[in-house]
């Protein structure tokens, strides 16, 4: 726990049995008191190796999408009485060890969100990034700054922490159940005002851990720039999405 609130970190898996044991061993098990897996049908071992580590774990018995195993990772973790949620990849492409700051920046009160970016400092082409996505990533967040209305330094990230009350509030079934779920999701933190803080992280790129495709590259990316241009029109009044209803209207 950290001032008193209980550390939940999620694993959101999908054929992860090669980092998985990694993964797990380096996250900070003296602040972190619930550490859950979602397996998205994989054909690979990673259910098994996650009861050996003794892991709570959920099994869909078919594939959900990355964004749908995001979905069943929240629920679980609110049901379990997490006060700080810590979305972690188990490929190991990023380090469990930053897991007690981002946990320690959301339980100061400061921020709502935490953002893990790999364009603060050198991470990103250090740790290996394409160029290719590198560049897509500095071109997409610049126009989604744009349109948003902030100044993030990458919304691309897969390691992300959110206070309960994040969780509670944001209507998550309206996002996607594909990638472009983790956009859609900051986009709706800052129409309901929730306060965003980022650290830098540094990232690997290797052969198992887990990336994309360029074509379903081409699709995340058109997805953004969609999210984006909906959360401009909704905020001006010239459309409403059901991606960013008003409190009142949301079902809970």
């Amino acid at each position: 726990m950290i001032e008193n609130k209980r550390v939940a970190v999620v694993l959101p898996a999908y054929n992860a049995a090669k980092t998985l044991r990694a993964t797990y061993e380096e996250i900070p098990k003296d602040i972190v008191d619930d550490c859950i897996l979602t397996d998205d049908a994989s054909a690979d071992e990673t259910v098994k190796i996650a009861a050996d580590l003794g892991i709570y774990t959920i099994r869909h018995e078919r594939n959900l999408g990355y964004g749908g195993n995001q979905k069943t990772c929240y629920r679980a973790a609110l049901d379990r009485g997490a006060d700080i949620v810590v979305m972690l990849h188990p490929d190991y492409q990023y380090t469990p060890r930053l897991v007690t700051a981002m946990a320690a920046m959301l339980a100061s009160g400061h921020f709502d969100a935490v953002l893990a970016s790999r364009i603060l400092g050198k991470g990103a082409l250090a740790g290996g990034m394409p160029l290719y996505k590198y560049i897509a990533n500095r071109g997409l967040t610049a126009i989604e700054n744009l349109l948003l209305g902030v100044k993030l330094s990458e919304f691309h990230t897969g390691y992300r922490g959110w206070t309960r009350e994040v969780l509670e509030t944001l209507p998550l079934d309206a996002c996607s159940n594909d990638f472009v779920f983790d956009n859609q999701m900051i986009a709706q933190v800052l129409h309901y005002g929730f306060r965003i803080g980022e650290l830098s992280c540094p990232a690997r790129y290797f052969a198992e851990a887990s990336s994309i495709n360029f074509s379903r590259s081409v699709v995340y990316g058109l997805g953004v720039l969609e999210t984006a241009i909906k959360f401009r029109l909704h905020r001006t009044g010239a459309i409403r999405s059901p991606l960013f209803p008003l409190l009142a209207d949301r079902r809970l």
